[in-house]
Protein backbone atom coordinates (compact mmCIF):
# COMPACT_ATOMS: atom_id res chain seq x y z
CA UNK A 1 0.00 0.00 0.00
CA UNK A 2 1.01 4.08 -0.36
CA UNK A 3 1.29 6.70 2.00
CA UNK A 4 1.96 10.55 0.72
CA UNK A 5 3.74 12.45 2.89
CA UNK A 6 3.87 16.30 2.37
CA UNK A 7 6.82 17.80 3.68
CA UNK A 8 6.48 21.21 5.72
CA UNK A 9 8.09 22.71 2.62
CA UNK A 10 5.14 21.01 0.14
CA UNK A 11 7.26 18.60 -1.32
CA UNK A 12 5.65 15.13 -1.86
CA UNK A 13 7.06 11.75 -0.70
CA UNK A 14 5.95 8.19 -1.38
CA UNK A 15 6.31 5.88 1.16
CA UNK A 16 5.38 1.78 0.92
CA UNK A 17 3.60 0.58 3.88
CA UNK A 18 1.94 -3.03 4.82
CA UNK A 19 -0.91 -3.41 6.65
CA UNK A 20 -0.66 -3.56 10.32
CA UNK A 21 1.93 -0.84 10.05
CA UNK A 22 2.11 1.75 12.46
CA UNK A 23 1.90 5.24 10.42
CA UNK A 24 4.71 6.49 13.19
CA UNK A 25 7.59 3.89 11.58
CA UNK A 26 6.42 4.19 7.97
CA UNK A 27 7.01 8.04 8.41
CA UNK A 28 10.20 7.57 10.07
CA UNK A 29 11.70 4.96 7.18
CA UNK A 30 10.92 8.30 5.08
CA UNK A 31 12.99 9.92 7.13
CA UNK A 32 9.39 12.08 8.14
CA UNK A 33 11.10 14.27 11.03
CA UNK A 34 9.09 12.90 13.02
CA UNK A 35 10.43 12.02 16.83
CA UNK A 36 8.34 9.56 18.50
CA UNK A 37 9.91 10.34 22.13
CA UNK A 38 7.92 8.33 24.12
CA UNK A 39 7.72 5.07 21.28
CA UNK A 40 4.12 5.10 21.24
CA UNK A 41 2.83 5.52 25.19
CA UNK A 42 1.03 8.58 24.24
CA UNK A 43 3.13 10.13 26.77
CA UNK A 44 4.03 13.12 24.07
CA UNK A 45 3.16 14.80 20.77
CA UNK A 46 6.29 14.69 18.87
CA UNK A 47 4.48 12.06 16.40
CA UNK A 48 2.02 14.84 15.60
CA UNK A 49 0.86 15.03 11.62
CA UNK A 50 -1.70 16.51 9.99
CA UNK A 51 -3.93 14.06 7.99
CA UNK A 52 -6.04 15.26 4.25
CA UNK A 53 -9.47 16.38 5.45
CA UNK A 54 -10.88 13.63 2.88
CA UNK A 55 -8.92 10.96 4.59
CA UNK A 56 -9.42 12.06 8.32
CA UNK A 57 -13.03 10.86 8.70
CA UNK A 58 -12.11 7.20 7.36
CA UNK A 59 -9.89 7.02 10.43
CA UNK A 60 -10.91 5.52 13.82
CA UNK A 61 -11.30 8.16 15.70
CA UNK A 62 -9.06 9.02 18.10
CA UNK A 63 -9.59 8.09 22.00
CA UNK A 64 -9.40 10.60 24.57
CA UNK A 65 -5.86 10.49 25.83
CA UNK A 66 -4.65 10.68 22.30
CA UNK A 67 -6.90 13.82 22.22
CA UNK A 68 -5.33 15.23 25.33
CA UNK A 69 -1.86 14.77 23.68
CA UNK A 70 -3.21 17.13 20.61
CA UNK A 71 -3.33 19.55 23.26
CA UNK A 72 0.14 19.92 23.74
CA UNK A 73 1.45 19.62 20.19
CA UNK A 74 2.36 23.27 18.63
CA UNK A 75 0.46 23.66 15.19
CA UNK A 76 -2.45 21.40 15.88
CA UNK A 77 -5.71 21.77 12.83
CA UNK A 78 -9.04 20.09 13.29
CA UNK A 79 -7.07 17.04 11.56
CA UNK A 80 -4.65 16.61 13.58
CA UNK A 81 -3.30 12.83 14.52
CA UNK A 82 -0.66 11.46 16.89
CA UNK A 83 1.12 8.94 14.06
CA UNK A 84 1.89 6.42 16.81
CA UNK A 85 -1.78 5.87 17.05
CA UNK A 86 -2.66 5.14 13.90
CA UNK A 87 -2.42 1.49 12.63
CA UNK A 88 -3.11 1.25 8.71
CA UNK A 89 -5.87 -0.86 7.30
CA UNK A 90 -6.30 -1.88 3.73
CA UNK A 91 -8.70 1.01 3.52
CA UNK A 92 -6.17 3.48 4.51
CA UNK A 93 -4.11 2.67 0.83
CA UNK A 94 -3.24 6.21 -0.54
CA UNK A 95 -3.29 7.96 2.75
CA UNK A 96 -1.91 11.64 2.74
CA UNK A 97 -0.32 13.06 5.35
CA UNK A 98 1.15 16.50 6.05
CA UNK A 99 4.03 17.11 8.56
CA UNK A 100 3.53 20.34 10.09
CA UNK A 101 5.86 22.94 10.01
CA UNK A 102 6.77 23.48 14.24
CA UNK A 103 8.04 19.17 13.79
CA UNK A 104 11.20 18.30 15.07
CA UNK A 105 13.28 15.37 15.36
CA UNK A 106 16.36 16.22 17.98
CA UNK A 107 17.20 12.64 16.88
CA UNK A 108 18.59 13.59 14.00
CA UNK A 109 21.40 16.10 15.00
Amino acid sequence: MKVTFITAQGDKVEASAAVGDCLLDVAQNVDMPLEGTCEGQMACSTCHVIIAPDWFGKLPRASEDEEDMLDLAAGVTRTSRLSCQITLTEDMDGLEVRIPGESRDMQRR
